[in-house]
């Protein structure tokens, strides 16, 4: 048995949920999956449509962003997603995407402020958005530095990547990571979710308050706190 499937299959039911969760038009996304034994991660091929993925087009790269094995081209931010695995040990899949939403406000270079309780059940902070790289940066190893724009933001905002798993890049798009694939797409739903619903309560009242202290820390804790009572377990 090939010892990458399982991250093969993983890799392409989660690439399958972007398009299913409106995340994605055409090709504009991809997701990976890390095995941390093998050190390796397997990662949506470049330009492939979605409709034509399968496990076996997976592409396994190590953390050098090496290829080890696939046919075809691995995706174009796979150095983001190497770096990222390579510096964060606890996060187990990473999803980037230009859903509508998160993208606008990446390219207004704002953090999605926290307006409501939906975005307070899972963040206590502002999304963060990392500034735009600068030139000499862009003019280098560009995927590989938007890893370190990423990492780099959480580390000057006092963040921990294991609380806060979303960002959003300057000018570009919002990357999303968690334990296991399932949690990273949903991050990324949650995200773009957040980012409409803060995009429409500006409209409405371009004053808007952010959330009180209170609420954001009821509303975090009972699904997350040592007494949480959210859900069934």
């Amino acid at each position: 048995m090939d010892k990458y499937q399982s991250i093969k299959q993983a890799a392409y039911q989660a690439n399958m949920l972007l398009p299913k969760y409106n995340l994605v038009v055409f090709t504009f996304g991809n997701v990976s999956v890390v095995d941390r034994t093998e050190k390796v991660f397997a990662i949506k091929p470049s330009g492939v449509p979605y409709e034509k993925l399968s496990p076996e087009s997976m592409v396994i790269v190590d953390f050098e962003g090496n290829t080890v094995e696939g046919e075809l081209r691995p995706s174009s931010d796979t150095l983001t997603h190497a770096l990222l695995y390579k510096t964060w040990d606890n996060i187990g899949s990473i999803v980037h995407t230009h859903s509508t939403y998160a993208t606008a406000w990446a390219q207004a270079q704002q953090d999605i402020p926290i307006f409501g309780t939906t975005h307070a059940d899972h963040l206590v902070t502002d999304v963060p958005c990392a500034p735009p790289m600068d030139d000499e940066m862009i003019r280098g190893n560009y995927e590989h530095e938007t890893g370190f724009q990423i990492i780099n933001e959480l580390k000057a905002r006092h963040l921990s990547y294991e609380e806060v798993e979303m960002i959003l890049v300057g000018n570009h798009a919002p990357f999303t990571w968690g334990k296991t694939a399932d949690k990273a797409v949903y991050n990324s739903t949650v995200l773009e979710s957040i980012a409409q619903m803060a995009y429409l309560t500006r409209q409405i009242n371009p004053n808007a308050a952010r959330l009180k202290d209170a609420l954001i820390a009821k509303h975090y804790e009972r699904k997350h706190g040592g007494n949480a009572y959210y859900g069934q377990e």
